[in-house]
């Protein structure tokens, strides 16, 4: 009993700081009183409550970000080189995975795009290859698909894929307009293509062709993800620069609205759920961010900072790239 005593003192005297004097004046008065073991596991317990509730509210924030037992990492797939941006097919139940295969601002044309199952399988590493069969695929990054054509945004140009067999369709020439990145694209329901030039804060879209400058505004901050958000008509719009705001405009439309704000920044990818909520990718908190209405929270931190996300939603997945770290993730959510 006296090494129990001595224990339960020694407990009490490196107790946190925080549990107060008052705290402090009970656990001595019950330790001087001690008749019997039961009275020795209720001042622990005493001291194990005292030093928990006073979490930190970083420590809370943290918890709170934590993936729930609903929401977890289902796969980490190895093996690619610097991969940017994720597409999901539905139709043929498989991934594509743009990689930039060095860095992302040269024309070396050595990038590549992956074949990936929706379980994680990759079963075609370099399913279209720069230099290969005529392509010409310097760094690849956001992705698109409209009937059977995967359109890729890459160095100074968007350029079309049979989706089905990789081979080239079309590739669409920018470099008139001077791009500083072209970044991510959108098929709008008129069929044009929308791609973000986030090195030039600028929207173009490009229809048969004609190539038009759609928005140029400080406001877009350094634009990175574009989606065609048809639950509400309108396209969005996610800044790589330190705004907060995701942006959206409707076809005919010549302003930008802000519809959401959000922790975070360094916003990448962006994808719309069924609901109509949205799923975004953010590098400033290496996290992923779900905006619901006008306001976002974080949903999960992650160990690195996500590119550009790609979204299976019949089995609500979500495949997160790492440029940095040369791996996909493939996470399952519960919304």
């Amino acid at each position: 009993m006296k090494s129990i005593l001595h224990a339960a003192m020694k407990a009490m005297q490196t107790a946190p700081l925080h549990a107060g004097d008052l705290t402090r004046s009970l656990l001595l008065r019950t330790i001087a009183n001690l008749k019997s073991l039961t009275a020795v596991i209720a001042v622990a317990a005493m001291i194990s409550l005292t030093g928990c509730v006073d979490q930190s509210e970083g420590e809370a924030d943290e918890m709170s970000a934590t993936p729930s037992d609903s929401t977890y990492l289902l796969e980490e797939v190895t093996g690619f080189a610097g991969p940017e941006a994720v597409r999901y097919d539905p139709d043929q139940d498989i991934f594509f995975v743009a990689n930039f295969n060095g860095p992302g601002s040269e024309a070396d044309n050595n990038g590549f795009i992956s074949r990936m199952t929706a379980d994680g399988v990759v079963d075609s590493l370099k399913f279209i290859e720069g230099g290969r069969d005529g392509v010409t695929l310097h760094a690849p990054r956001g992705m698109a698909i409209a009937g059977d054509t995967l359109w890729v945004a890459d160095h100074g140009a968007v350029r079309g894929f049979d989706r089905n067999s990789g081979e080239l369709l079309l590739d669409i020439d920018f470099t008139d307009f001077e791009p500083g990145f072209l970044n991510d694209v959108a098929i709008g329901p008129d069929r044009a293509v929308y791609v973000t030039d986030t090195g030039r804060d600028r929207v173009l879209r490009a229809s048969g062709d004609q190539i038009d400058i759609i928005f140029e505004d400080s406001l877009l901050n350094s634009p990175n993800g574009i989606t065609w958000d048809e639950t509400q008509g309108r396209f969005i719009v996610v800044p790589f620069g330190g705004n907060h705001g995701l942006f959206s405009w409707t076809p005919g439309d010549d302003s930008l609205s802000t519809i959401a704000q959000t922790p975070g920044g360094g916003f990448d990818g962006i994808e719309v759920l069924d609901s109509g909520d949205l799923l975004v990718a953010s590098q400033a908190d290496s996290s992923l961010h779900l905006i619901q209405g006008n306001e976002g929270r974080l949903l999960i931190g992650l160990e690195g900072r996500p590119a550009d996300i790609g979204w299976d939603a019949g089995r609500s997945r979500v495949a997160v790239p790492y440029v940095s770290r040369n791996l996909v993730e493939i996470w399952q959510l519960q919304l």
